[in-house]
């Protein structure tokens, strides 16, 4: 058995990029709930206080967010890899949920909790595959004539809020739970994705593969929803998500004939 008391060790990676602030918030809560940490600081400024129980990484230049979980995963050696955002503060007991979940349930490879705004407001994680009208809306200025929270209900899937473990397409990234033998299978995080689209590449392949993607909101944590790529029609973040966008459906060109 794990220090944790689990038949399945679970190692945490925690990507900073300037997140001292928010590590010292976060890694409290993390640290009792897991086996191992790993903080990989990608600019100076990102590493969290010195800790014997976190392992730090620190990177003599920026690399992209997959390529950094890439590297703290192979830092790691648990069965389970759990991917925070710095920012992400489970509450008591989430990790054991999904581990346990994850333990019952031999294919699942990827498990998500019930994410929630630190004022306790409930956030869209659980969504559907993107498709290409859709995405043109959200981001695009079409936006603002068809919010996306009130027009794509479907993708957001804002009329269902389970309380028992349900199948997803994709959850967001803000707080995953891997096993270590689909990210081995599918060859890890894709690090031709700068920033954003990972994560549904990620469980997209993973679908192909035949792997379960669960999310299971008895596993709550407390996470900031920024959406800051909706902020602006033309940033640097927003560029970041085009190019997501556009190597998702290069990788996966069936999604063009997806409607739904």
């Amino acid at each position: 058995r794990t220090m944790t008391g689990r038949t399945m060790k679970v190692s945490a990676v925690v990507v900073s990029h300037g997140h001292r602030a928010e590590l010292a918030r976060s890694l409290p809560s993390l640290l009792p709930q897991v086996d191992e940490v790993v903080v990989v600081a990608n600019v100076p400024g990102s590493a969290p206080e010195p800790d014997p129980r976190v392992r730090l990484i620190e990177n003599a230049r920026p690399r992209g967010f997959a390529a950094n979980v890439n590297a703290g995963i192979a830092a790691t050696s648990g069965e389970l890899v759990l991917v925070a955002n710095p920012d992400a503060i489970p509450e008591p007991g989430a990790v054991a949920t999904l581990a346990a979940f994850m333990d019952e349930h031999p294919r699942c490879g990827v498990a998500g909790p019930m994410l929630l705004d630190p004022d306790g407001s409930w956030q869209p994680s659980r969504r559907r595959f993107p498709t290409v009208l859709g995405t043109l809306v959200r981001r695009t200025p079409l936006r603002l004539l068809l919010p996306p929270l009130r027009r794509q209900r479907h993708h957001y899937l804002l009329d269902e809020r389970p309380t028992e473990p349900v199948p997803a397409d994709w959850m967001l990234g803000g707080f995953l739970m891997l096993r270590r033998t689909m990210v081995e299978e599918l060859g890890g995080l894709d690090e031709g994705f700068p920033l954003y689209g990972e994560d549904i590449d990620l469980c997209y392949r993973a679908a192909k593969a035949g792997w379960e993607r669960w999310y299971v909101p008895q596993a709550v944590v407390r996470h900031r929803w920024d959406r800051l790529s909706d902020l602006r029609f033309l940033s640097r973040r927003t560029l970041w998500h085009w190019r997501g966008i556009l190597r998702f459906v290069r990788k996966h060109p069936e999604r063009l004939r997806a409607l739904r």
